[in-house]
């Protein structure tokens, strides 16, 4: 186990039953140069027009295309997604890379428009950021994993009672729980409510009708 935990562990070559693949996340790359290519933005902070960067901004739309293909296949099978990727998505994806390299050759190592573009090519993040062309599992961003997340961020001051490992295992019990009962489109808090009055008169083969996919289409919910 190393300083993070061992979770590097992951993605050791020899790791059975295989390493974990790293995919990047586009919004993280799109952010950098959205910064230096944000009129509005830049005009908040007082800088003047020609602080903005046309590279930049030309950067942003191309990474916006993708984007949008990405948008219209949202909802498809993993199948239909990777077909789509591959006849749509691989030629932008091509272009933006050709385009960068070509733009980064041009640029001193200290421009802001050029540590945006390491920032993609750095190691074999450039591989990472591209896995998801094909695989058609892969999203094009974490963006709803965040979005999952930024509830505990924004409350971490009140999880501070967790206090101990045996704490944070039982706050991550109970966060799985209730991330489950909204995936399956159920209020979190009534069914909880249910499932702790029902349980103890409750044998062990009864247990699974309480699982959120089964209790959502019983008349439990309703009761609840």
């Amino acid at each position: 186990m190393d300083a993070y935990g061992g979770y590097n562990d992951l993605y050791r070559g020899n790791r059975d039953p295989g390493p974990v693949s790293s995919a990047l996340c586009w919004s993280h790359a799109r952010r950098k140069f959205f910064e230096l290519a944000n009129i509005r933005g830049n005009i908040r902070k007082g800088k003047h027009a020609h602080d903005i960067s046309p590279v930049a901004f030309e950067a942003v739309t191309k990474i916006d295309a993708i984007l949008d293909v990405e948008r219209g296949i949202n909802g498809l099978d993993a199948a239909a997604r990777l077909e789509a990727r591959q006849r749509l998505v691989r030629p932008l994806v091509d272009e933006l890379h050709d385009w960068m390299r070509a733009e980064q050759g041009t640029m001193s190592k200290h421009n802001p428009v050029a540590k945006a573009i390491a920032y993609m090519f750095k190691a074999d993040r450039w591989e990472a950021f591209t896995r998801f062309v094909d695989d058609g599992r892969i999203c094009l961003t974490n963006n709803a994993a965040e979005r999952a997340l930024r509830g505990i961020a924004l409350g971490r001051k009140s999880w501070l009672f967790a206090r101990s490992e045996r704490g944070g295992d039982r706050a991550a019990f109970m966060y799985s729980l209730i991330v489950t009962a909204k995936l399956n489109d159920i209020d979190p808090q009534a069914w909880l409510a249910d499932v702790l009055g029902r349980l103890p008169d409750m044998t062990a083969s009864q247990v699974p009708d309480l699982l959120p996919w089964n209790w959502r289409t019983s008349e439990h919910r309703q009761g609840a």
